[in-house]
């Protein structure tokens, strides 16, 4: 496939390299667990449950009366498992409700940045995504999607408790805020090793890129809240907010820390990473996020320019198995996905360089 047109395609709304402290964080994500009242939950609902779950909330969704945005319902069982694999790349799905065995479907905004996953852990999982720091602006739209929602159906809510969830972690707001940050200096200086357990006792969690049990590609780290009951949301976003600024002033520091102490080695280590990404043949997903990972620090640095800053935030999504094998329109061995990720890679620099002198030198 030509690389303009599939991205063109496939480039989602969060990608985009704008918002408020874009340069450390890509992407900010809000998400609400919600069950409805009169049925069981999940994990002990029949199909026909599930059935009459997935129908009602997609009919609510889908009348565009009721919402600023069109939105398009993708049944799990309809999809090929490549196109479900896409969708939890660009984090619009969790791989929880691919594996559900009932009747389960992802309702997904125009331009991706709504989605509503229903029936996975709980009935619904309201989710929205957009890029930069936003968690006031992402929570206020979640918030929106949830009110529509409330007014046609009854929630499971206890006076005490708050919203009933699945999980008793998410008991009370059902609300999980999290940030998107790239720290690329703190994991250099080895701060993040100190910091990580420090958050955590904070009542907040450092996790990789995909969440949950996921690795740090890329210097790429998620931030979010624990706890959700107790705490009002207003509060959950305002600690998450002040956290998340600091996080940014120290990897700020740490910066230009090693601009000041070691300036010749970074910027070697960062062209060779440019060099590598621009002429490499295979590349794996490790050695393609930590060059990626160089490449967006040095555009952010200055000192590589003329290549736009999404080129992280788009190439960690694309260069994953689904996205590869669509891009491939086949399926790839390991080795082939290697191969195709260099490709990708190379002819995505290719698009975005201003000619020959795209950098100093």
């Amino acid at each position: 496939m030509d690389m303009d047109r599939f991205l063109k395609n496939q480039v989602t709304s969060w990608m985009e390299s704008t918002g408020e402290y874009a340069d450390i964080v890509m992407s900010t994500r809000i998400r609400l667990a919600r069950n409805l009242d009169g049925y069981r939950f999940p994990l002990a609902f029949t199909e026909d449950e599930a059935h009459r779950i997935e129908q009602t909330v997609t009919g609510i969704l889908l009348d565009a009366d009721k919402l600023p945005q069109q939105f398009t319902s993708y049944q799990m069982k309809q999809l090929d498992p490549l196109d479900k694999q896409v969708l939890i790349e660009k984090h619009l799905i969790s791989p929880s409700l691919i594996e559900a065995e009932y009747e389960s479907a992802a309702v997904i905004s125009e331009d991706e940045s709504l989605s509503i996953m229903v029936n996975e852990e709980d009935h619904l999982r309201i989710q929205c995504i957009l890029p930069g720091l936003q968690l006031e602006e992402a929570y206020k739209q979640a918030r929106n999607i949830d009110r529509v929602l409330d007014r046609e159906v009854s929630y499971a809510f206890d006076e005490k408790y708050g919203y009933l969830t699945t999980c008793p972690t998410n008991t009370g707001t059902g609300l999980r805020a999290s940030v998107m940050m790239h720290l690329p200096a703190l994991t250099a200086t080895k701060q993040m090793a100190k910091i990580a357990p420090i958050i955590n006792r904070l009542g907040m969690v450092v996790r990789g890129i995909y969440g949950e049990g996921s690795e740090a590609l890329g210097n790429v780290y998620q931030v979010s809240n624990q706890v959700t009951l107790g705490k009002a949301e207003v509060e959950i976003l305002q600690e998450l907010q002040g956290l998340t600024k600091q996080l940014i002033e120290k990897e700020r520091e740490a910066r230009q820390a090693l601009l000041s102490h070691s300036r010749i080695i970074l910027e070697d280590k960062l062209f060779r990473s440019l060099g590598t990404l621009r002429y490499a043949r295979m590349l794996s997903t490790e050695e393609a996020a930590s060059c990626l990972s160089d490449v967006r620090l040095a555009i952010d640095l200055g000192i590589i320019t003329h290549v736009s800053k999404t080129i992280l935030n788009e190439c960690m999504v694309f260069m994953q198995p689904g996205f590869l094998q669509q891009y491939a329109g086949s399926s790839l061995s390991p080795k082939d996905r290697d191969v195709f990720r260099a490709k990708m890679i190379r002819e995505r620099l290719t698009i975005e360089e201003k000619g020959e002198n795209s950098y100093d030198v």
